[in-house]
């Protein structure tokens, strides 16, 4: 009999151990991601991924590491940076010309642009902080948003699970 009681209570125990560690543990289906736009900027942002899907998007189409074309749906990088007041257009003159934008991903891969490559008033191209590939959003690891850069000849400043876009003055 004592037997009896020890095993309901073990079993009780592990029931009620396990739903406090479900409840405790984020479910990252559900997890909102945030990406934060900071440094040398007049208002820093923290987008959720619902304001980020609900800002006006465009298409690129550009060549991935597997070298085959795709189409990428997302939010122009110069349109995140105005939201946080980033210096740019007329404005982007004398020593405002020495910033640049680090991009960042969860992995620690980090890339630099200068800000001037990032304003439609110096360059042609536009470089897209994207949330669907070819229709469909991207796969973890890859997403929720990837940075790509269209018209480069290698994808190496493409980064992957973007968390944070920093504006900083070069010396």
């Amino acid at each position: 009999m004592n037997n009896r009681i020890v095993s309901v209570r073990f079993d009780r125990w592990i029931y009620i151990s396990l739903i406090a560690i479900l409840y405790a543990v984020p479910i990252r289906g559900r997890a909102q991601t945030a990406l934060t736009i900071s440094g040398d900027v007049t208002k820093p942002v923290t987008l959720q991924e619902a304001e980020v899907k609900n800002m006006p998007h465009t298409e690129v189409t550009a060549k991935d590491h597997d070298g085959n074309e795709h189409r990428y749906a997302g939010v122009a990088l110069v349109e995140l940076l105005k939201q946080a007041g980033t210096t740019l257009g007329g404005e982007l003159r004398g020593k405002n010309l020495r910033k640049f934008v680090l991009v960042k991903g969860a992995d620690a891969y980090e890339v630099l642009f200068a800000l001037p490559e990032l304003d439609p008033e110096f360059a042609t191209q536009t470089i897209l902080l994207a949330d669907a590939v070819d229709g469909a959003p991207f796969v973890p690891g890859v997403g929720p948003y990837r940075l790509v850069v269209p018209d480069e000849k290698r994808a190496t400043r493409w980064v992957r699970n973007v968390k944070a876009i920093e504006v900083r003055l070069a010396p």
